[in-house]
């Protein structure tokens, strides 16, 4: 057994010993109570689930098993000439809840690289799709089409004992890891190149790699997108792309299955897809006012107009932050180190500036500040990455270490099918009639 899975199975056996007792003894009790604005809103706050691979503060915003995004920034194993972290560490970390050593690291980068070969029915699939073919749709095709590669499905059909759920389930995360950034730079080069390939450097570690395969050469890059696939990895289980993953694999469906729902939820403009409307959204501006370089004031004006048109400002609010967004902080930390005099990246500070109190102003804005959507499309535009409808498959590749981590863990804990309970309009209207009437009785 390898030193990570081995690591993995001691963790999530004391875990569901711990849990086991946890609900035997304090089955019954009563942890929150659900409003019927959250039956209709979403089931926006309701605590049903249990994620263990990082948790959501509104204030502190993104903790992954407790540690900040700039603590993990100190802590976790880098390149020997990097300052960004290895995503592989956070791997490690949400996977078994310990910082990694360089070595360990190393053996990861190692494992990844070795399980990364994909399909060749993958490409032919990619291959048939219309050059124009979004690429999300195309990125989720290429996972289901994976699963044919399936460690769980095989040993199941097999006759699998269900306390080795977690072991097959692991073996596919990782090869669906490893295998995930020579798709998406797959993706990319049909797309936007002509289908001029790059093939991979394994010498590189995964994020590095991932950058050279995209054909963006240059330090600088590969180290904003070692950053961006930390930041991006997971943001708690109640997200629709985390959720979906979650819910698609307590029917017991594989990686690939699971995977691939999460990535359709992430596919959404009210999700992932957010970060190419940001983008378009700056964009749009910039042509409207015919300047590269716009003042405070004609900011304010556009700003005002989109509201006024009844449209949202993209990359500002957050479901559960009320706080600037620390992935946000994080990439404007990035490019004030890395970048000099990018038009699009000033217009993002001068958007930091100018849209929170608008927003405030309006007075029913619960969260003013940006979210990390808000400033990544300026980065990767700086860097010659200006193709945004591309922008979501970047982010799939790095939520992939979040959601499969916490895939692992509901299978080593048993979690069952999620079911939850689903009533009518007219049974609610019974249900306050008939709680008004006992008020008064």
């Amino acid at each position: 057994m390898d030193p990570l899975k081995k690591k993995f199975a001691e963790k999530s056996s004391a875990l569901k010993t711990r849990i086991k007792a946890l609900l035997k003894e304090k089955g019954n009790t009563k942890v929150d109570e659900v409003k019927l604005s959250q039956v209709f809103g979403g089931m926006r706050g309701v605590k049903s689930m249990v994620w263990e691979t990082s948790q959501l503060d509104a204030n502190d915003g993104i903790r992954f098993r407790g540690y900040s995004i700039p603590e993990l920034r100190d802590l976790l194993p880098k390149t020997a000439d990097g300052k960004e972290p290895l995503p592989e560490g956070l791997f490690w970390l949400m996977l078994v809840g310990e910082i990694p050593t360089d070595d360990e690291v190393k053996w990861l980068t190692d494992q990844w690289i070795n399980r990364s070969n994909v399909p060749e029915h993958t490409f032919k699939l990619l291959d048939s799709f219309p050059s124009d073919a979004h690429p999300m749709t195309q990125f989720s095709a290429a996972i289901i089409s994976m699963q044919t590669e399936s460690c769980f499905a095989r040993r199941y059909s097999e006759g699998i004992n269900k306390n080795e759920y977690w072991d097959a389930t692991y073996e596919d995360a990782m090869n669906l890891i490893a295998r995930l950034p020579r798709i998406a730079a797959y993706i990319y080069r049909r797309t936007y190149h002509g289908g001029k390939h790059i093939a991979p450097d394994i010498s590189l570690d995964w994020g590095g790699n991932f950058a050279h395969m995209l054909g963006i050469e240059g330090d600088d890059f590969k180290s904003f997108m070692r950053l961006y696939l930390t930041i991006h990895a997971d943001h708690e289980g109640g997200n629709a792309s985390a959720h979906a993953t979650h819910l698609v694999g307590s029917t017991l469906s594989d990686a690939y299955f699971s995977f691939a729902g999460g990535m359709n939820a992430l596919a959404g403009p009210l999700h992932g897809l957010a970060n190419q409307e940001v983008i378009k959204w700056i964009f749009k501006m910039l042509d409207t006012l015919g300047t590269r370089r716009p003042s405070k004031q004609q900011i304010i004006d556009y700003v005002n107009s989109t509201l006024a048109a009844g449209q949202i400002i993209p990359g500002y609010g957050h479901a559960v932050l009320r706080q600037p967004d620390p992935r946000f902080t994080e990439q404007k930390r990035f490019a004030k180190e890395n970048i000099t005099d990018s038009d699009v990246v000033n217009v993002v500070w001068q958007c930091f500036e100018v849209i929170p109190p608008i927003l405030q102003g309006l007075g029913k804005v619960k969260n003013p500040w940006p979210n990390v959507d808000a400033h990544s499309g300026a980065i990767l535009v700086n860097y010659g990455m200006s193709e945004y409808s591309f922008y979501t498959v970047l982010f799939g590749v790095s939520r992939a270490l979040g959601v499969l981590s916490a895939l692992c863990w509901s299978r080593a804990m048993g979690f069952p099918l999620e079911r939850p309970k689903s009533v009518t309009t007219d049974w609610i209207v019974d249900y306050m009639e008939k709680q008004a009437k006992e008020m008064t009785a």
